[in-house]
């Protein structure tokens, strides 16, 4: 099977403009997390991670969903060999809203349908960027960072591409926040993922990217050893009460990697906050017999970044195994679920190997990714 290498990957978000900006800001506990106070989102203050509204991001041409995806990629491209022209190069984008804000600020026209398509703004930064082959476009939900890194996996193992460009984001804007909050679903304070005080999700904005490739040149680097998605057939909005599918997920990864659960060195959980989401992700945990490992969530960082959450977090996760570190669960103190789960209230430092991603949405979608150096 073809080795799949992390060639490059960079978080662009409110707390740093690079991977290892970020993680420098991770490691001092440092939250993008802050209380906003922008009636053009909300008629009440908010806790969300936002990018500085005096820090413009945007263009005439370029919209701030556009231009946080092109400043996320360029970074990424400047530190590797991988090329947007090549012809054995892909881009895949992952996101969940897009354009959408454009509802709020634009006529209804059919000019407005086209610009908020996701292919459009596919297109835009194909263009932009150099990239020669047809971008993919992956939107489902809160698991589309992770189904997007497993769909390039797979193309570059199928021989069709050597190289595969996988950048997400998405925006906070009213239409987003006010969405979550018809379910009840915003915390009034920032998230404690499951923690049992825990009273709902945080939002964040960000973009991140991730350069897969096979290229042996890069065999030093982590790799992407598999990953499975599953769906609980549940509910529009509510998750699984059995954890089965999300297990379903996680065993399939590890069965298609060849490793057992002993060498799982540490979990980088979704960790909504949310009660149903986090009890949820608890007992598909424990039903992979995966209970005793290191769990975290980056939610209490970065909120809920939506299109770029399984991006962000992977990135993070990487870079805990390049760095022998994996850091706390911000926001947890006692354990909320009930099947409790070793949730890292502080930093660990350790040999580590092999770390699974998760992930689950709305529609009931589940996916899981085995990351290993």
């Amino acid at each position: 099977m073809t080795d799949v290498f992390i060639a490059a990957d960079n978080i662009f978000s409110p707390i740093g403009a690079t991977t290892a900006k970020n993680f420098a800001q991770l490691k001092k506990g440092v939250s993008g997390i802050k209380l906003h106070d922008d009636k053009a989102i909300a008629d009440e203050p908010f806790y969300a991670a936002l990018f500085d509204k005096d820090k413009q991001i945007g263009s005439d041409t370029y919209t701030k969903f556009e231009q946080l995806l092109i400043n996320s990629m360029q970074d990424a491209l400047a530190n590797c060999e991988v090329k947007a022209n090549d012809k054995k190069t892909i881009l895949i984008i992952s996101t969940t809203k897009g354009n959408i804000s454009l509802l709020e600020t634009e006529p209804n026209d059919p000019d407005l349908n086209e610009r908020i398509a996701l292919p459009t703004s596919a297109k835009l930064v194909t263009r932009y960027l150099g990239f020669i082959n047809q971008p993919l476009v992956v939107s489902n939900a809160c698991i589309s960072g992770i189904m997007a890194i497993l769909t390039g996996m797979r193309l570059i193992r199928s021989g069709q591409y050597e190289n595969a460009v996988i950048a997400g984001a998405d925006v906070i804007s009213k239409f987003v926040l006010s969405g979550f909050q018809s379910f009840l679903a915003i915390s009034p304070e920032p998230c404690k993922p499951f923690d049992a005080d825990r009273s709902g999700i945080t939002l964040g904005e960000a973009a991140a990217t991730v350069v897969l490739s096979s290229n042996p040149k890069y065999a030093n680097n982590v790799k992407v050893m598999s990953g499975a998605v599953s769906n609980d057939a549940n509910h529009i909005s509510a998750p699984s009460r059995t954890g089965e599918e999300l297990c379903q997920a996680i065993n399939k990864t590890l069965d298609d990697a060849d490793i057992s659960a002993n060498n799982i060195d540490f979990i980088s959980a979704h960790g909504t906050a949310t009660s149903y989401n986090d009890e949820m992700e608890a007992k598909a945990i424990t039903l992979a017999n995966l209970q005793s490992v290191p769990v975290n969530s980056l939610k209490g960082y970065y909120g809920h970044t939506l299109g770029a959450a399984g991006l962000v977090e992977s990135i993070v996760s990487i870079q805990s195994l390049k760095e022998n570190l994996v850091l706390p669960t911000l926001g947890f103190v006692t354990n909320g679920v009930t099947n409790p789960l070793n949730v890292c209230k502080g930093a660990l430092r350790g040999n580590y190997k092999n770390c699974l991603k998760t992930a689950s949405g709305f529609g009931g979608c589940n996916a899981a990714v085995l990351f290993s150096k």
